[in-house]
């Protein structure tokens, strides 16, 4: 199915619109209190005390550049404050980071890629991360540093593939880095059978982008603070891996089997030497606002061959009964199959593998062509090979999830989006892919993308103006909610963003 863009959106929209999808995000009304989250940063309450290991993001896509390859990418460790020393950030010595892939449908892994690390200095006798500036990965001046190993679990036998290559470091600032596109680039290196594979593992600028002011008073209580991308100058830490298509393919035959599902984990070594996974993500946003408070912990050490025991949270999903009970825009009829499309099989026609087994994982179609005009709305914004088809790092997955949670895919067209449409900073042509982390030196990291104070007050003045007054909803914690029920049923009926094309 496809989909156009029919009309513009409006001031009024935009800022209504941004409410909605604050919603989805962070299951504020409804959900019980949780941290701050965004994807998966912060979602449940024993990982948001363990920063190391807890899976940010994860993306999946067919390389732009060598598009006999699939490009990997998870993150670890959110909100990275990049002045944040003197010990930077360094992934955990007592973990393994996973990337797991079934290609099969049977919810149960066929490929694994595991990341080890450990931590080396040069000196203890200083504070110091960096003793002077560091103009290579292997400078003596790079008082602290991390290698990793990496293997490829598969049919029993553990392949190692990266047996200890250099982290690319925390970017502490233009002193002691005064060139870090040039440690980046020493960074990717080549791996795997006859060097087919490009790998990478360090800090990068968090590639996710959205508007966290929801928490006050679900942006400033009058829709002046919306339209901002939260995570702007924040980094993550990344690792990122290119692969053959073949290496991910049942058989090593993609022709005959394209379609591969794809989640990461993170375990965690016990005193008793043994791992337990503590963190796991597939499809964004589904432990944030799909899995209620009570089960986050489970889900995130569960398997996904097991996720029959959260099926009724999607079939029957809180947040659009949510949605209309406080603004007033219509829950699509349940039970909600739409969304076992989307978020447990894959959608027919495009990544949905035979025989699946219903499954919460990032599905990917590897004969799907590579877009060379990428639409960050992905399949609803007739771009096949966006979000839900495998994930890439411009893909505006919050728009996405909104619209399609209110109906997209079942006759009702809606407009809802953040304000948010890009990240901040441009991403990179060529693998990994990811911005080069805020450096820091810089003495404010965390940009303003959002309109003016002005601009926002002026669409606020506009509704009124047009006669159409917000209501005021007092929250059960006793914080007062500026909601715009009539206002968004009413910006929607005039001006849908997308309807279904025709054949």
């Amino acid at each position: 199915m496809k989909f156009r863009t029919v009309a513009g959106r409006s001031k009024a929209a935009l800022a209504l619109t941004g409410v909605g999808g604050a919603l989805l995000v962070t299951g504020m009304a409804g959900l019980g209190p949780t941290p701050a989250n965004s994807s998966s940063h912060r979602e449940a309450p024993l990982i948001a005390g363990l920063p190391q290991y807890d899976t940010t993001d994860l993306y999946a896509f067919r390389s732009p550049d060598r598009r006999n390859t699939v490009t990997l990418i998870a993150n670890w460790i959110p909100f990275e404050e990049p002045a944040g020393g003197p010990n930077f950030y360094s992934f955990a010595t007592d973990a393994r980071y996973n990337i797991k892939i079934d290609n099969d449908g049977d919810a149960r892994p066929d490929v694994t890629f595991r990341w080890t690390f450990e931590d080396h200095y040069v000196s203890e006798d200083t504070f110091l991360y960096a003793t002077g500036p560091v103009t290579s990965l292997r400078d003596v001046n790079l008082n602290y540093y991390q290698t990793y190993r990496l293997e490829k679990v598969a049919d029993g036998r553990t392949t190692v593939l990266v047996k200890q290559r250099r982290v690319v470091p925390s970017d502490v600032g233009e002193a002691s880095m005064p060139n870090y596109g040039a440690l980046r680039s020493a960074g990717v290196t080549k791996a795997g059978p006859d060097g087919s594979y490009r790998t990478f593992a360090g800090q990068a600028e968090d590639p996710f982008f959205l508007d966290l002011r929801v928490f006050d008073l679900l942006y400033g209580g009058d829709f002046s603070e919306s339209g901002d991308d939260t995570l702007a100058g924040f980094n993550v830490n990344s690792v990122a891996l290119q692969v053959p298509r073949s290496e991910l393919a049942l058989q090593g035959r993609t022709a005959a089997n394209p379609i591969v599902g794809i989640w990461s984990t993170t375990d965690r070594r016990g005193v008793d030497g043994s791992y337990r996974q503590v963190s796991r993500l597939g499809m964004p946003l589904v432990n944030e606002v799909v899995i209620p408070l009570k089960d986050k912990n489970r889900f995130n050490a569960s398997a996904p061959r097991n996720d029959g025991q959260f099926l009724d949270y999607v079939t029957e999903p809180e947040l659009p009964k949510l949605i209309e009970a406080v603004y007033g825009v219509p829950a699509p009829a349940e039970p909600r199959n739409d969304l076992v499309s989307v978020f447990l099989t894959g959608v027919d026609g495009l990544n949905k593998p035979a025989g699946v087994t219903p499954s919460e994982q990032l599905r990917l179609n590897m004969t799907t062509p590579v877009s060379d005009d990428p639409n960050s709305l992905g399949v609803i914004g007739g771009d096949n090979q966006g979000f839900p088809n495998g994930r890439r790092l411009a893909d505006d997955v919050i728009d996405i999830a909104l619209q399609v949670v209110e109906g997209e895919l079942v006759g009702q067209p809606n407009d809802l989006a953040d304000g948010v449409d890009a990240n901040d900073v441009e991403f990179r042509d060529t693998f990994p892919y990811l911005a080069l982390p805020a450096s820091g030196s810089d003495a404010s990291p965390h940009p303003a993308t959002a309109p003016t104070p002005k601009d926002q007050q002026d669409g606020v003045e506009e509704f009124f103006n047009n006669g159409v007054l917000p209501l005021i909803l007092t929250g059960a914690g006793g914080g007062g909610l500026l909601a715009g029920a009539v206002l968004l049923v009413r910006a929607h009926r005039r001006q849908p963003r997308l309807q279904p094309a025709t054949a």
